[in-house]
């Protein structure tokens, strides 16, 4: 796979022109160094240097929509999270390191259907396991609280004990292979780690949030899929990590999204993000495999584009979310581009880096969002840049448990001046159908 190839058909804004290409490369040098060199093709990092440098050129200020994609200070945020953070990085990476491992060999027999008929395979548990070892290794000190998706029952039944050992086996293959002094764990162990998922949340204390594999129908179809761990602090997001072990470290395209187009393994190079965000202290992605610590890459959200520019995302199963609306919208605020429909929260990973601009889910009235669907992802869009609201523009509330208020017909999340556009298109489309 190319990485070039991915980007270089994208549409580049006329100031490019404007500016010599080694100046754009030795700004980039001097911003970010050369780490990651593969991050010198994202477009929306480009497309700022060079707004900004043709600012400077001109010797006038900045535009207000050019500084709304620039990396900026971020506000005061009351609790200091980074030993949490630098915890979560290792124990996401360590389930996906499971998921990844699971994925290429999952047989029908490790999947169940869950009460809502989304699927549940071994992955999820293992990953759910080994996220509660790791934080619980990493931070021994500290209250462990956590609302995750699974819990063990269907492990607990006769019909479940082959399940159950497979996960058991699958948690201490992974730990003997990336943990040094692990113990061997037993089913019994398994079982009370994800359990450790069970609490039921609330607006005091913290929470850790866990989605063990968000787009579980795209881990077993082979398509996009993302291990998402935030943290709650008093019913606010104070950090959120992805990791997306399909997602490549450029930006992504047909290929690496559409439900017809197959994954590709991340062994090949440049295959496998992480995201990281601590509020108020910016979003930063880096390689999800074979390295350690924290991302060192900031991100930030492409507010630079026109409408016939913008790129749009939304979920690839129609019956999570209402395509019609979301393609009334697109055509109300002008967008050309066909939509990427991408499986989990690996949209707000790419949003956050610039790959597109809008992701857009109006799921059925009867739905109720869960709040490890988000968590994670919100924090690293709104610290890119980004803002992510009900359909009325009213902030996500995570202070109510495990599952999210009522959404007014749904989730917007984009970057500013889209999401102005959205809410817009939004209250005109309501008004003329009422």
């Amino acid at each position: 796979m190319n990485a070039s190839a991915r980007v270089g058909g994208q549409r580049v804004a006329p100031s490019v022109a404007k500016v010599p290409t080694t100046g754009i490369n030795h700004r980039f040098s001097t911003l970010y160094g050369n780490r990651n060199v593969i991050y010198m093709n994202n477009v929306a990092i480009r497309k700022s240097i060079v707004a900004q440098m043709t600012a400077e050129a001109r010797d006038v200020s900045t535009p207000e929509t050019v500084d709304a994609a620039l990396p900026k200070e971020r506000g005061e945020f009351a609790h200091d999270l980074t030993r949490e953070q630098e915890a979560a990085v290792k124990a996401v990476r360590l389930a996906s390191h499971l998921c990844d491992h699971v994925q290429s060999q999952l047989k029908d027999a490790e999947k169940v259907e869950k009460d809502d008929s989304s699927p549940v395979t071994v992955a999820d548990y293992g990953a759910q396991a080994l996220t509660s070892w790791s934080l619980l290794r990493s931070l021994p000190d500290l209250e462990f609280k956590m609302i995750a998706e699974e819990d063990s029952d269907d492990l607990k039944t006769p019909e479940g004990a082959a399940m159950l050992r497979r996960i058991t086996d699958l948690v201490n293959h992974t730990l003997s292979e990336c943990e040094e002094d692990a113990p061997l764990l037993t089913p019994d162990d398994v079982i009370d780690l994800i359990d450790a998922g069970r609490s039921d949340g609330g607006p005091s204390g913290r929470y850790w949030v866990l989605d063990p594999i968000d787009g579980t129908r795209g881990f077993v179809s082979m398509r996009q899929y993302a291990v998402c761990l935030g943290l709650l602090v008093d019913g606010e997001i104070g950090l959120g990590v992805l990791g997306c072990p399909n997602l490549p470290q450029w930006s992504v395209s047909d290929v690496d999204c559409n439900e017809a187009g197959a994954c590709d393994p991340y062994d090949e190079v440049g295959i496998g993000c992480c995201f990281a965000a601590h509020r108020g202290r910016g979003a930063f992605a880096g390689p999800l495999f074979n390295t350690e610590g924290l991302p060192t890459i900031p991100v930030h959200c492409n507010d630079l584009l026109a409408p016939e520019e913008v790129r749009f995302m939304e979920s690839v199963e129609a019956k999570h979310s209402n395509h019609h609306l979301s393609a009334a919208v697109a055509e109300e605020i002008g967008l050309e581009l066909p939509s990427l429909r991408i499986d989990s929260q690996a949209k707000y990973g790419a949003l956050s880096r610039g790959d597109a601009s809008i992701f857009m889910r109006f799921p059925p009235d009867t739905y109720r969002e869960k709040i490890w669907d988000h968590v994670a992802g919100v924090v690293v869009l709104e610290e890119a840049g980004g803002v992510v609201t009900d359909a009325l523009g009213n902030p996500l509330d995570f202070s109510q448990g495990r599952y999210l208020p009522y959404l007014n017909g749904g989730l917007i999340a984009a970057t500013p001046s889209m999401h102005r556009a959205i809410i817009a298109a939004l209250k005109k489309i309501r008004e003329e159908s009422s």
